[in-house]
């Protein structure tokens, strides 16, 4: 058992030469965290703890019904009983939360999409009596579309394509299908959704709130109030998690504190209790994928063809984004010159589905796990020794013919899993005894996708204060260590201490638009900014400690945008190029137990090896391998959303159910480091990798016990259905 206190063991690392940075102290070391003591003694300000003068609560109205149209709203407040009543008519600006594509309206006009859907917004000062406040809404029913097999509105539509899949099937010794079934994955971050608006003098507004992408909120606000950018200010308050529920959706919620704010002239703040924030939000989008794969009696890929079907909800978010990484990770970290992958994401009148840790691969890659652990049973070959003949190695090429560079890992972090779960002792010892062990093995694209981040033209910066050094930069830190882990690239470029270099709270009117917190990439893309920004400094400081050139000269700032390696390229169009500049390597082995009377799968141990280039923290890299491993873990065996006629049916904590520290095994995490040249010190990314693989090892491991699941999550249910076919 932990000793609470006691300090935390870091994760085992195994380093290959890697990229140094001059002299480097700080990069490689358990640092603590400059935000750390205040989370750890309650004192740390997050958005519910602020309050503003002459404060109101804001609640916004939502659609009881799945599809129809609105006839009627009758809310019953008078202006005399202190209420602020907003509608769509009261939108300065565009009706709309703007985003990939402009579908989806701040607040309903007539036409309803799904259940929960915004329709009117209410403000008092009184959190009880705006509460108690009835409004009567009148529709016209429809029948909602709800299973996106019946749907024919296509959100998105991708298709990659190389080789001759009709040479690679005659080929083929054995062709062997499969279909794998993804549900919803609720984030279930710790702090809910939540924001306050304040207007500001000549009808200007400024925001606070629990968000991953000010950025994205202070665009979504100038169009939704008609206002410059200039006169909208985004500053993220601390943040208890995200997982990508943070992304998106605050945009949303912005906006109908702005609109109530404006209208009242007051501050508002908006706070989404857990069933609201539940009910309401995007999830994880349920995916259902086809294999149809011809291999060698050998194990040898021959041809692998994929279709998929992803379920957006009732409106775009970001969905083309998930389908496009579903389908990019869809193989699997495996090589076969003949491959085709159709993917399809289509609307449903259920809540929209958005970002969620994994971006779309965590979906994709179980389907391409269990169907490997399917392969090998077929052929009757070990299933270690069909993913070494068939893993991508350096200079092999992917589905889109992007070329693996030297760090590529996947063979390194399957030998080290196997070895140090002693995998092949293990899978002979429990047979017969209702242990079992399975693995997956899997990668993750480091970065936005293409060219999205020659697109973002990320800027980041550094100033010279009286103190040390500011760094300037949009990215937010969500828990994960973001403050830390920038603070220490730059002191070790500068050669200064850690203490020395503060990092600004992102505010959009104080700090440059670094990107959005999300896809890998604040590590490798913004700490690689930064880094050749503090480069530059170094140069101009010109021997001077950055308090000896303030004290000199003032201040100085440097400032730089995201440049692209050389040598990548991608067409968009086609899917054809270097999807990414460099991928994240894994393998997880699980260990369960099944209870033959309850059919419940207990974990008991997960094997995580997993390689990302350079830990800057290894504590903080650690730290996200566990966490990502135990949410995976929840996914793959017991967090499931009921929808019932298209809405949350157990959207409480009660009934949705999510790994507590007893029901999370033992995690072994051992750390890798193949430097990526392009990042700095040689670092990748590192927080959504952890997500993809835990689910189809413990899949694959209920097949080693005779289970032949297919479906997330292995309920005891689902479990018992799969046994007793």
């Amino acid at each position: 058992m932990p000793v609470i206190g006691a300090p935390l063991p870091e994760p085992d690392r195994q380093t290959s030469p890697t990229t140094t940075d001059d002299r480097s102290s700080s990069v490689g070391s358990r640092i603590a965290r400059p935000d750390g003591l205040a989370k750890a003694a309650g004192t740390a300000r997050y958005v519910d703890d602020l309050v503003f003068p002459r404060m109101l609560h804001g609640r916004t109205v939502r659609s009881t019904i799945a599809k129809g149209t609105v006839r009627a709203v009758r809310p019953r407040v008078g202006a005399a009983e202190g209420f602020v009543v907003v509608d769509h008519r009261d939108i300065p600006g565009v009706n709309v939360v703007t985003l990939i594509e402009d579908d989806q309206p701040c607040l309903v006009e007539t036409e309803v999409r799904h259940i929960a859907e915004p329709i009117l917004l209410l403000a008092h000062e009184d959190r009880e009596a705006l509460n108690a406040a009835i409004v009567d809404i009148e529709y016209d029913e429809q029948a909602p579309l709800l299973d996106p097999a019946h749907s024919d509105v296509v959100q998105k539509r991708l298709v990659v394509a190389r080789g001759d899949l009709d040479a690679g099937f005659a080929d083929a010794d054995v062709i062997i299908e499969g279909d794998y079934t993804t549900g919803h994955q609720e984030q279930l971050y710790i702090e809910t959704n939540g924001v306050i608006a304040v207007p500001e003098p000549g009808g200007g507004i400024s925001l606070y709130g629990s968000i991953q992408c000010p950025f994205y909120v202070r665009r979504a606000l100038a169009v939704l109030l008609d206002l410059p950018p200039e006169r909208v200010r985004v500053v993220q308050t601390e943040t208890g998690g995200g997982f990508g529920g943070k992304e998106e959706y605050p945009s949303m919620l912005a906006g109908h504190a702005a609109l109530l704010a404006l209208e009242a002239g007051r501050p508002v703040k908006m706070i989404y209790d857990r069933t609201e924030d539940m009910l309401a939000t995007t999830k994880r989008h349920p995916f259902r994928v086809r294999h149809r794969t011809g291999v060698k009696r050998d194990g040898t890929l021959t041809a692998v063809d994929i279709d998929i079907l992803c379920d957006g909800g009732a409106y775009v978010t970001l969905t083309p984004v998930v389908l496009s990484r579903g389908v990019l990770h869809s193989v699997g970290p495996y090589r076969c010159d003949n491959v085709r992958v159709v993917g399809r994401a289509v609307m449903t009148n259920t809540p929209p589905n958005g970002a969620f840790r994994g971006f779309g691969a965590p979906q994709t890659q179980f389907a391409a796990e269990v169907h490997m652990e399917r392969i090998a049973e077929e052929l009757g070959v070990d299933p270690v020794e069909l993913r070494e003949r068939n893993a991508l190695r350096p200079g092999d090429v992917t589905i889109t013919g992007g070329r693996i560079g030297a760090d590529g890992s996947a063979l390194e972090v399957l030998r080290e899993a196997v070895r140090r779960s002693d995998y092949h002792a293990k899978r002979a010892a429990y047979r017969g005894t209702g242990r079992g062990i399975g693995l997956s093995l899997f990668f993750h694209g480091s970065g936005f996708t293409g060219d999205g981040e020659k697109k973002l033209a990320s800027e980041a910066a550094l100033e010279v204060t009286a103190e040390g050094v500011r760094v300037l930069a949009g990215t937010c830190d969500i828990g994960q260590g973001t403050r830390t882990i920038h603070a220490q690239i730059v002191a070790d470029v500068l050669g200064i201490p850690f203490e020395q270099v503060t990092v600004v709270d992102p505010d959009t009117s104080r700090v440059p638009d670094s990107g959005p917190t999300v896809a890998s990439r604040t590590c490798m893309v913004v700490g690689g900014i930064l880094q050749r920004c503090a480069h530059e400094l170094r140069e101009r400081l010109d021997g001077l400690s950055p308090r000896e050139y303030h004290e000199r000269h003032g201040s100085l700032v440097v400032s730089k945008h995201y440049e692209a390696p050389p040598g990548l390229s991608f067409d968009e169009v086609n899917y054809v190029g270097d999807a990414y500049g460099t991928y994240a390597w894994a393998c997880d082995v699980a260990e369960v137990e099944l209870d033959p009377d309850t059919y419940q799968v207990r974990p008991l141990r997960i094997t995580a090896v997993q390689e990302i280039g350079k830990a800057i923290h290894p504590v903080l890299a650690g730290g996200q391998i566990e966490g990502g491993t135990a949410q995976g873990v929840g996914y793959g065996l017991i967090e499931e959303v009921v929808m019932r006629g298209g809405a949350m049916a157990n959207a409480s904590l009660t009934n949705y159910l999510i790994p507590t520290t007893l029901d999370t095994p033992r995690i072994d995490v051992t750390i890798l480091e193949h430097a990526y040249e392009h990042g700095p010190f040689g670092a990748k990314g590192v927080g959504e990798l952890p997500i993809d693989g835990p689910a189809p090892a413990l899949l694959n491991a209920l097949r080693h016990l005779g289970v032949d699941l297919r479906a997330l999550p292995a309920t005891p249910e689902r479990v018992m259905e799969a046994m007793c076919d």
